[in-house]
């Protein structure tokens, strides 16, 4: 794989991993695009203007050689693509193991009202 698709490709391998926990009962986060929205709007805008201050102080920049070269502004679109996605992977573990969680809670309970 061309270097600079390695940033771009790491973000799509979490989507790809993740992706099957919307299948979980009770997980809709693809399906709730209006609350997914509400959830990263205030995540993307605090993370974009840090990024921004660091760039334009010299704390941090990107090399050259693994991002596509494509800049909104002097940010590269992949870092903005990391904002987004990240949350969204990490919005969807949340969702699976709160349904995980619910589903245990559930069985615990009818087997102590059955045993009782």
């Amino acid at each position: 794989m061309d270097d600079r698709w390695q940033y771009l490709a790491l973000m799509a391998g979490c989507l790809a991993v993740t992706l099957p926990l919307e299948l979980f009962p009770g997980v809709r986060v693809y399906r709730r695009l209006r609350t997914l929205a509400l959830v990263l709007l205030p995540v993307v805008a605090v993370f974009v203007v840090w990024d921004l201050v660091g760039i334009a102080r010299d704390h941090w920049s990107y090399n050259p050689r693994f991002v596509t070269g494509i800049e909104l502004g002097p940010m590269p679109l992949e870092e903005l693509v990391f904002f987004v996605v990240i949350p969204i992977c990490t919005v969807l573990t949340y969702e699976a193991v709160g349904s995980v969680l619910r589903i245990a809670r559930s069985a615990r309970d009818r087997g102590r009202r059955a045993g009782a």
